[in-house]
């Protein structure tokens, strides 16, 4: 079928989709799938039914909605929660929230991080809001397949989950930390009333908004954040807070970002922790001078090991605590001894562009899809930093590429 304009309106309305972001075939199915489903006999009679059930206009945002998530998915940002809620905790609970949430993997890691760093239960509060009635739903079962654990670092799983039929179930102390609810980023009277939050994340979806949703969201997450909170964007995100006035935080590969700044005198903010390396964290250290000369990162790891997977890793961990160019030195022994790779070249892209030099990630993107055409993150990460430059139109086609590429993955 073809998709009408009216359900193309629709769909930005209610949830700020701009539909060639995930790909007018992938909207196409959904409605298919929602005229079965009502017995609707074409699509006009569909469109009637939409204006008067609001029941079925949910099952429609059901059905195109893309819920895309795993367990600590780019585990910086969960590291610097963690090291941020333990520098900054001085009694009252501090509040999280986590949107969209999916189906809990998000506030769910951000549990079991302060949890490992040592914060008492007690103190600390996640909110945790979708527009999917069914995710909320598997949220609050917290029973999770294999899909939902990915990458080699999966230690937090012994300690969190116990077996169980159809996979792992998440333990009652992380469960009771996270509350969710259903909700709409786009309706005016979301948490209204809720007192500001100290953390707010809300990873890879505004890429699914067009240009005026984005801007609405933006501000909506601003309006919630207190003045010396952060608000964590998903990696190919960061273009677009950048150009809404937000102010970096300036912690390598967390994405994190302060509002705006205001003519008035802001509270305590908190402090810029330096990046970590693993969720086991070390005793808490006195805070750092009022004006440090510069950021005192980690000690680098050790030699990388001989194989050329552990020397990536080992150049990702480099990455991780902020030593860029010692990172990209062992990419690039790397390429010299083994010869480029897709994900070689996706690295040295994202130390470029932490390290504010877009030619340079621009280019080493490029060489990236070269090698791995479907590269879904490298696709993400040249739209945001096209949509930055002004070229609307490259970011739109290389996001629908990367929507495809999702689906020929099958994650």
């Amino acid at each position: 079928m073809t998709v009408s304009r009216y359900f193309i309106d629709f769909l930005n309305a209610e949830i700020g989709l701009d539909v060639d972001s995930i790909g007018i075939m992938h909207v196409e199915r959904a409605i298919d799938e929602r005229l079965r489903a009502t017995r609707s006999p074409h699509a006009a009679a569909y469109q009637a039914l939409l204006q008067t059930d609001a029941g079925e206009r949910q099952a429609l945002i059901e059905a195109v909605v893309v819920g895309e998530t795993w367990f600590f998915r780019d585990r910086e940002a969960f590291h610097t929660a963690a090291r941020l809620a333990r520098q900054q905790f001085a009694g009252s609970p501090l509040r999280l929230l986590s949107l969209p949430c999916s189906t809990g993997e998000e506030p769910y890691s951000l549990a079991m991080a302060l949890l490992d760093a040592g914060m008492p239960p007690d103190s600390f509060h996640i909110d945790a809001i979708d527009i999917s009635a069914e995710a909320i739903a598997a949220a609050g079962r917290g029973i999770y397949g294999s899909n939902a654990f990915r990458g080699r670092q999966l230690d937090f799983r012994a300690r969190h989950f116990t077996a169980v039929a159809g996979g792992q179930r998440l333990n009652d102390p992380v469960r009771a930390r996270v509350r969710f609810r259903q909700g709409n980023l786009f309706d005016p009277a979301l948490l209204a009333g809720e007192a500001p939050y100290d953390l707010v994340f809300c990873r890879n979806v505004l890429i699914y908004f067009d240009r005026d949703a984005q801007q609405r969201a933006i501000s909506t997450l601003c309006a919630r954040l207190a003045p010396h909170g952060l608000l964590f964007v998903g990696p190919a995100e960061s273009g677009l807070l950048v150009r809404a006035q937000l102010r970096p935080a300036g912690i390598p590969l967390a994405f994190a970002f302060h509002p705006p700044a205001t003519d008035e005198p802001a509270p305590r903010r908190m402090p810029r922790p330096a990046p970590l390396r693993s969720l086991r964290l070390p005793p808490a250290t006195p805070a750092p001078p009022a004006t440090p000369p510069r950021i005192a990162f980690a000690t680098p790891p050790a030699a990388p090991p001989a194989t050329v997977a552990d020397s990536l890793d080992h150049a990702r961990r480099l990455a991780d605590g902020g030593h860029f160019d010692q990172a990209s030195a062992v990419c690039e022994r790397l390429i010299d001894r083994e010869g480029p790779s897709a994900d070689l070249l996706f690295l040295l892209a994202l130390i470029a562009d932490a390290s504010g030099r877009p030619d340079e990630a621009h280019a080493c993107y490029r060489k990236t899809l070269y090698l791995d055409p479907a590269h879904e993150q490298a696709l993400l990460h040249l739209a945001s930093l096209l949509d930055s430059r002004g070229d609307a139109t490259g970011a739109r086609r290389l996001a629908e590429r990367a929507h495809r590429a999702r689906g020929t993955h099958d994650v």
